[in-house]
């Protein structure tokens, strides 16, 4: 039995930013003018590109209408913030707790419980700030290989023609260029 799968054309318009500030600008208005961040994506890592593509790309441009492109979700600088502050803050609390329950059981003094809480919290929140650099180095350096590529894509998923017209208005209005819709078959 062969099963024959559906496809269905999907509308987006597609911009590509010169810089993260104007990048940020447009998803912002974007989501202020009721686009669902889930309705935005991004292009993915430089190697993610390189191994689904199967070749090196250029410019970021040359990738905006090609269906294989891999893609990722738009995540924003507030939830990066917050992966950083839930590393540090969550391996304080690990380290502190684990410190204090181990002197505590062991009958340790009031005195050498808070010396140990204290020396774990540290060590926890200092691999906390060195892991929540390493998040923040690794959006850095996702934005700069983008840049160094011809800029930043990004994608908006419109759904009816008034929708497409607001996200070209927003994408251009925040120095969008080569701002364009397209359609993407997929599958129903």
């Amino acid at each position: 039995m062969s099963t024959v799968e559906e496809l269905i054309d999907v509308r987006e318009a597609v911009g590509v930013f010169n810089g993260p500030e104007t990048f940020q600008s447009a998803i912002d208005e974007l989501l202020s003018a009721g686009f669902h961040r889930s309705e935005l994506s991004l292009l993915a890592d430089e190697n993610t590109v390189r191994e689904k593509l199967g070749h090196q790309y250029g410019k970021a441009h040359e990738l905006a209408d090609n269906p294989d492109v891999p893609r990722v979700a738009y995540v924003s600088p507030e939830a990066i913030g917050g992966a950083e502050g839930a590393l540090i803050g969550t391996l304080v609390y690990v380290g502190a707790t684990a410190a204090g329950g181990a002197v505590i059981i062991g009958g340790g003094a009031l005195a050498a419980t808070i010396a140990a809480v204290a020396l774990a919290s540290g060590v926890g929140g200092l691999i906390g700030t060195i892991l929540a650099k390493i998040v923040g180095d690794h959006h850095a350096r996702y934005l700069q290989d983008q840049m160094e590529h011809g800029g930043l894509l990004l994608w908006v998923r419109t759904w009816n023609a008034e929708r497409e017209r607001r996200a070209i208005e927003i994408l251009q209005r925040n120095s969008g260029s080569d701002v364009h819709v397209h359609s993407l078959p997929v599958a129903a």
